[in-house]
Order: C-alpha cells, then structure tokens, then sequence
C-alpha cells in the first residue's frame, strides 16, 4: 500500500506530461508561431561573406530584384538541411531559382567542407556565425527558408526541411504567383 502511494504523484505527473505533449502535437507536428516578417520588408542586415575570395556576403540590398528569391539558412552541424539540399541544388539548377544563403552559427570551414562535398545550389551566402543576422530574420532553427518578393518583402517562411510536397504544394506556385 505504501508502494502504491508513493508511486500515485509519479503517475500523476506521467499523466499530465502525456497530455501536455498530446496538445502540442495534436495535428502530428509542433506549430510554430507565424513569423512577423511576413509581408514586411526584409531586415536590415549586412552579412560577410563565408569565403574569404568572394566579393560579398549578402546583404539587405541583394534582396532586391525584379524576381523573388529564395534564403536558406544553413549549418554544416544541420542534418535536416543535407536532408533537404539535393531539392534545393534541383531548384537552382533545373528550375532557375535564384537561392541565397546564410550559414547560421557555423564555422567557415566547417560550412565550406560541406558545401565542397555536396555542392553549392546559393548565388551568395552571408556568414554568421554567431547568429545575429538570422536573430533579425527570427530564425528559429535551421533549415528556415524564405520568399522574398521582387520589392524585397518577406512573403514566405518555412521552418524546417523542404520537402518534394512542400515545394510542389506550395513554393512553386507561389514563385510563379510573384513572377519567378
């Protein structure tokens, strides 16, 4: 009996716990809260960039063009970006998507290793590597991937892997809605 009463807050505790994550993942994922940036200009930012040869990094006023772009953030540590990498690497190369960068709280030589071995899908990549910059874009893990229009306004976000689903469902679609 006296097992059984110490054990009753325990389960209890159990109980809840099962619950509260029950609520949370209710339709099968977490949902993330939308991000502010949609719609809005994108922030104001200047990142270096990853190899020390190249000209830039990339910055606020790259993101301006008569067709939208895409920015992946990334991180050499990331398995779920060399998950959704081959689909970016095809949008760039076969679709013509123009794709830009930022290494998120990477190493430059971490992230230039990687990108040697699997290829580099980004017309230009900022370097943060302490996260400042993806701070500004309210990145809240990696992969993160936005639209951003010809005017330079966030009109996308999404947080995680892009999958073959998501891009037919609904980035391409939206990229040819904004004209790219």
């Amino acid at each position: 009996m006296r097992r059984l009463l110490f054990l009753l807050p325990l389960a209890g505790f159990f109980a809840v716990a099962v619950w509260g994550g029950l609520a949370l993942f209710r339709d099968g994922s977490a949902r993330l809260p939308p991000s502010t940036l949609i719609d809005q200009p994108v922030p104001d930012f200047a990142l270096p960039p990853l190899r020390a040869g190249d000209a830039a990094g990339l910055a606020t006023a790259d993101l301006n063009g008569a067709d939208p772009v895409l920015v992946n953030v990334f991180a050499s540590w990331c398995v779920p970006c060399l998950a959704e990498h081959p689909l970016l690497t095809r949008l760039a190369e076969e679709d013509g998507v123009v794709i830009h960068a930022i290494n998120f709280k990477d190493t430059a030589d971490a992230a230039q290793a990687w990108l040697a071995q699997h290829g580099d899908p980004f017309a230009r990549i900022g370097f943060d590597p302490e996260g400042r910059g993806g701070i500004e874009w309210g990145v809240t893990g990696v992969p993160e991937t936005f639209v951003v229009d010809g005017d330079g306004r966030v009109r996308w976000r999404h947080a995680g892997p892009l999958t073959p689903v998501i891009v037919d469902q609904s980035l391409m679609p939206l990229l040819a809605e904004l004209g790219g």
